[in-house]
Formats: C-alpha cells, sequence, structure tokens
C-alpha cells in the first residue's frame, strides 16, 4: 500500500514488536497523561482508558485532574471541548480524521448566516458540532440535558437547534415546542432499519429496544426507552430482561458486557440485517497504535484560538447553569 495513505504503514513492524499496553502506560505515566474513551471507542481503548464515557463528561473529569496531557479517544469535537475546559493542558486526539457527521453539516459560516436570518431566535446547539459553533450559539445542550434546559426557557421564545434534525425533531414532540431545526443528521443512527428492527423484536419479543435519539422517528417509536449513551446503559444494566436490543453504536454493548456478563445485549440491524453499517467509521480511525504514537510525540495536538474559546465556553457554562436550574431563565443572543 502507498505510504501516503497509510501512514503507519512505515513503522507497523516496529509497533508490532512492542507490548502496546506497558508502552501507554509507560507513557502515560512519563508525560503525566490522562486517558480518555468515549463509549464509541473499539474495545481496547475503554480497557486501558482511565475514564469511558459520554463526551462532555470526560472532559469534565479530565479538566479536574492534574494531568498535563488529555489524550481523547473519541471524535475531534470532544477534544475541543476537552480544550475549552482545560486550556492549559496539551489535549491530543489519536487521529486528527476522526470527525463527525454533525460537525461536517454544520459548517461555521452557514451556522453563522442561519443565525443572522432569524434574530429573534436564540440558539440551543447540540454538542456534536465545532468549536467555532459552539462561539456563535447562545446554550450548548447534550442529548440528557436539552430537554430540561428547553423547558426552561420561555413559551414565547424562538428557539433555532443545530446539528441534529432527529435529536431536534424528537424534542420538540417531548416539549411541545416548534424550534427551527438545523437539516443535519449522525450517519450511524440513520443506518437503522425498521424492517430488521422488527424482525429483531418478533424473535425477542420480551427484549426492550433502547434508542438514541439522534435516531430517526421511525426507530424511535419502536424504543422503549431513548436516552444518551449514559442513560441507554444504565437502563440496558437495569433492565430486569435477559435479552436488550440496542439501537446506537455498538461498542457501547462492551461496558454492558463487562457489567452484565449474564445478559445479552444485541444490536439494532442495519439494512440488511447484518451489515456492520451502524459502526462509526470516525471513531474506528482511532487505534491503540495510535494512542501510543500520539502519546509518544504529542501529535496531533488540538488547538483552539483563545477568542473562541472563550466563546464556546460561555455556551457550555449556559448548559451547566441551566442543568442545575429549577426556575425559568431568560436567554438573549448577546
Amino acid at each position: 500500500m502507498d505510504a501516503r495513505l497509510n501512514p503507519l504503514g512505515g513503522i507497523k513492524a516496529n509497533l508490532a514488536a512492542l507490548d502496546l499496553k506497558d508502552e501507554i502506560n509507560r507513557l502515560r505515566r512519563e508525560k503525566n497523561a490522562v486517558i480518555l474513551a468515549h463509549y464509541y471507542q473499539e474495545p481496547a481503548l475503554q480497557d486501558i482508558a482511565d475514564f469511558v464515557g459520554d463526551s462532555l463528561d470526560l472532559s469534565r473529569k479530565a479538566a479536574e485532574t492534574n494531568a498535563d496531557v488529555i489524550a481523547f479517544c473519541g471524535v475531534k469535537f470532544m477534544a475541543e471541548v476537552a480544550k475549552i475546559l482545560s486550556p492549559q493542558k496539551t489535549v491530543v486526539l489519536p487521529d486528527l480524521k476522526a470527525g463527525c457527521s454533525l460537525e461536517d453539516s454544520c459548517p461555521p459560516e452557514a451556522f453563522a448566516k442561519f443565525r443572522r436570518a432569524h434574530p429573534d431566535h436564540i440558539s440551543l446547539t447540540y454538542i456534536n458540532c465545532s468549536a467555532a459553533v459552539k462561539a456563535e450559539s447562545d446554550i450548548i445542550v447534550t442529548s440528557s440535558s436539552a430537554e430540561k434546559i428547553i423547558n426552561q426557557l420561555p413559551a414565547d421564545q424562538k428557539i433555532l437547534f443545530a446539528p441534529d434534525k432527529h435529536l431536534g425533531a424528537w424534542l420538540n414532540r417531548k416539549t411541545g415546542r416548534d424550534m427551527l431545526l438545523w437539516d443535519g443528521t449522525c450517519i450511524v443512527h440513520e443506518k437503522f432499519s425498521v424492517v430488521e428492527l422488527l424482525k429483531l423484536k418478533a424473535q425477542y419479543p420480551a427484549a426492550p429496544v433502547l434508542a438514541h435519539p439522534e435516531c430517526p422517528a421511525a426507530i424511535l417509536d419502536l424504543a422503549h426507552y431513548i436516552g444518551a449513551t449514559s442513560g441507554i446503559l444504565n437502563y440496558a444494566l437495569n433492565s430486569p430482561e435477559p435479552v436488550v436490543i440496542v439501537a446506537t453504536e455498538p461498542n457501547i454493548i462492551h461496558q454492558m458486557q463487562l457489567k452484565a456478563p449474564h445478559k445479552t445485549f444485541i444490536g439494532a440491524p442495519g439494512a440488511d440485517g447484518n451489515c456492520g453499517c451502524n459502526m462509526c467509521p470516525y471513531m474506528a480511525l482511532n487505534t491503540m497504535e495510535k494512542l501510543y504514537l500520539a502519546l509518544r510525540d504529542l501529535s496531533p495536538v488540538i488547538e483552539v484560538p483563545e477568542d473562541v474559546r472563550l466563546r464556546a465556553k460561555v455556551s457550555l457554562d449556559r448548559m451547566l447553569e441551566m442543568a442545575g436550574a429549577v426556575t425559568p431563565v431568560r436567554v438573549t443572543g448577546d
């Protein structure tokens, strides 16, 4: 293979001779690094991480440590959040090409233009977006905090919601709002097949279906529980049923199997029932080899311009404040 297409190709033989776990642990100590892994990462990365979880929770935990380096096994927008919350720390991402279809769907310039076209709206923006889009937003939300935050806003407040239209539509249904939705989707959660899921439900009629709200409405309508990855994990572990069907990126099943080995967890199928298309191709770019190199070289490093970081942090801080608030608040776009 052309070395330009496989940057690891020239050093793969050397890497194969290494005990990657030992080397990563050595570098973690030498560099005073904390390793974070999202639930959607391959099992080996989850197993070696200091923390495994949802993206914002991981960044907040890393900010509380005395680590000098954050190695974020996830995608770029997640690593940017870690940098926003820990500007004094070096943040590395094993593969800089680990992006996100939702982030790609919402370029900062187009989003700023969208905002200018609707000056009477405030912007609730899903955390799955770039730091630059966060800087153009009023409030960042996660899938677990969005409903609570929306319900605190005055009923007459017009709202833009970006970038996930399926999450936005689900929130409209839950809250009775009519938010103006950006036309973005997650390529993973759009791949689940209603027909194949119905077949699976027929095979396991007692099994609850757990779905992430980034799924289209037709999938959500078949779900017993809809929630963020951490909520899906908790429901799966606490369900009395021995078989659980999971409609989100299937690497989260690794954590389920670790914590409840007596249960059977089945990933919701794609179009042909066995396509593997519900695996996130961006998350899959990170590997143990690339984590080792990122810690060894402290590269690729994540940088966020300070003006962008500060404005993005305002929108993140608003979310954290409102997620714990109990009285309605009015947010303006200034």
